[in-house]
């Protein structure tokens, strides 16, 4: 019978992107979504895997409901797939002012877009949707993302760095005569012999629109997710791409119907205002997701109870569980052993799952929960198709399974996210196989080979990614590897030399 549960039991995905259609079905709708729902919210920043993307896939899903309640919503990139922006990668922009002016155009062309679907009408819109025609920036036929960015950036580049005088006025190829005046969007304010041109300025398309969504009683969210791997180049590239966005965020908030919603991790926020972005004390409408133990395992409960083999199994209500949170904790016990490791020091099985896929920043990502709980199922049903018992009691899991799981969890944080991400980074994290748990700058830099000021200043660097727990003082800071990176580099529990207060595994799991 346990056999029969495993075979049909499924946590789901751990990417967002790879599990839109079934996301609502175990989404958890916590105070962050609320805000985020509300449009109290206008940039989410998370670490990779903290659900950003789920939030934003919801999103996406719920375009009904919003468009109810007089929202038009716009995906401003590829929810999966090759990103809209990946094109820019080979010949990017050269600079923040060339980047802005690929934005303003691009988001401006979606407004035009969403203006066509839902028959948005008055003068202001039909000015907006006749400008960008005029100016050829919307690509004929069914409009796509790939295709605005680069008409945007084409436009950006002839009107930034000009190699001819442009036209402006439009001849009938059949007489000869003048047709008319043509659209040219600037990014500064024309002057009145430009005006008499055909000039415009994008910011009074942009009043247009919002003049325009007033007329209609609606307003426009403009939804941004994946930018991590939209501008995965060069790190000068994503910068330049990034502080652009938000300036012109900024540039749009006098608008009172247009709002970009802007999904980004708090790693790439930090790099690019590390360097000083005086504008960042101006971006207020923020929220950076966090997930306390209560949430995480209302995430777990919710999955558990999609599967109809194990509620019919336990004869749990999946409603009542979602709902009450102490029979999410009944249902968890019920599910998996008391603890993994024996002892009255020992943490209870789902704390000790939240403390081995916790990383340096001390937070648990929804995607490494899911991925160990996933790994344990999988292990566990091996184990019963070749002969094995099944586990005691009315548990499904053994405490083997859960720790069998995690080397599986470990590789893939380590290679798919830190490797995969930071390769400048990757040959000292490397150096640090078989290495102890607990360093000093100074082990760190035997290790590495390097000057201990250059050590600090790479551990450090793993601080910022979550690899290292920061501790010690300022002045002599030590640098303790959490449990989620040690079976993937093979760790040592220990302390190397030099280090001056060493911390056993057993006080890691109190705390």
């Amino acid at each position: 019978m346990k056999r029969t549960v495993l075979e049909n039991f499924t946590l789901g995905q751990r990417v967002a992107e790879d599990e839109v259609d079934e996301l609502s079905t175990y989404f958890v709708e916590t105070e962050q979504w609320n805000r985020v729902w509300r449009g109290d919210v206008d940039v989410v920043y998370g670490p990779k895997g903290s659900g950003k993307s789920a939030i934003y896939s919801t999103l996406v899903s719920r375009e009904e409901q919003l468009f109810d309640r007089g929202i038009l919503i716009r995906a401003a990139e590829s929810p999966r797939g090759t990103p809209a922006f990946s094109s820019l990668v080979e010949d990017p922009p050269l600079g923040e002012a060339e980047f802005t002016g690929l934005w303003k155009l691009y988001f401006l062309a979606l407004i035009a877009d969403a203006f066509d679907e839902y028959e948005v009408r008055g003068d202001d819109a039909r000015r907006v949707v006749r400008a960008l025609n005029d100016a050829r920036l919307r690509p004929r036929g069914k409009p796509s993302l790939r295709g605005h960015v680069k008409n945007a950036l084409d436009y950006v580049r002839r009107l930034l760095h000009p190699t001819e005088v442009e036209p402006t006025l439009s001849l009938d190829p059949v007489t000869g005569g003048i047709k008319g005046v043509s659209t040219r969007i600037k990014f500064s304010e024309p002057t009145s012999a430009q005006r008499d041109q055909g000039d415009v300025y994008i910011d009074d398309l942009y009043s247009a629109a919002d003049r325009a969504l007033a007329d209609s009683g609606a307003d426009m969210w403009l939804l941004l997710d994946r930018l991590d791997v939209a501008f995965a180049g060069t790190p000068e590239f994503e910068k330049n791409a990034l502080r652009a966005l938000f300036k012109v965020y900024l540039d749009l908030n006098d608008l009172q119907h247009v709002h970009l919603k802007i999904f980004l991790r708090t790693d790439i926020w930090k790099a690019i205002t590390d360097s000083g972005f005086r504008e960042a004390s101006h971006i207020t409408r923020e929220l950076v997701l966090k997930w306390d133990r209560a949430a995480l395992l209302q995430l777990v409960a919710q999955r558990l109870v999609r599967n109809p083999a194990l509620v019919s199994h336990y004869d749990v209500t999946p409603a009542a569980v979602k709902t009450d949170t102490l029979k999410q904790q009944e249902l968890f016990k019920r599910v998996y052993p008391e603890q993994v490791e024996g002892g009255p020091r020992k943490p209870q099985t789902f704390d000790w799952c939240l403390s081995r896929t916790r990383d340096g920043s001390r937070s648990t990502a929804p995607r490494e929960l899911i991925h160990l709980l996933s790994e344990t199922r999988d292990v566990q049903l091996k184990w019963l198709e070749i002969g094995e018992p099944e586990p005691e009691g009315e548990h499904l899991f053994q405490r083997a399974a859960l720790k069998e799981a995690l080397p599986a969890v470990s590789d893939a944080r380590l290679t798919k996210t830190l490797y995969a991400e930071y390769p400048h980074l990757k040959s000292y994290l490397e150096m640090l196989e078989g290495q102890k748990t607990n360093h000093s700058v100074k082990s760190l830099a035997g290790i590495w080979g390097e000057p201990e000021e250059k050590a600090k200043e790479i551990s450090l660097r793993l601080v910022d990614i979550g690899f290292f727990e920061k501790r010690g003082t300022f002045v002599e800071p030590e640098f303790w590897v959490p449990f989620l990176y040690r079976p993937a580099l093979k760790l040592v529990q220990g302390t190397a030399e030099g280090v001056t207060v060493e911390v056993s595994d057993d006080e890691e799991e109190q705390n």
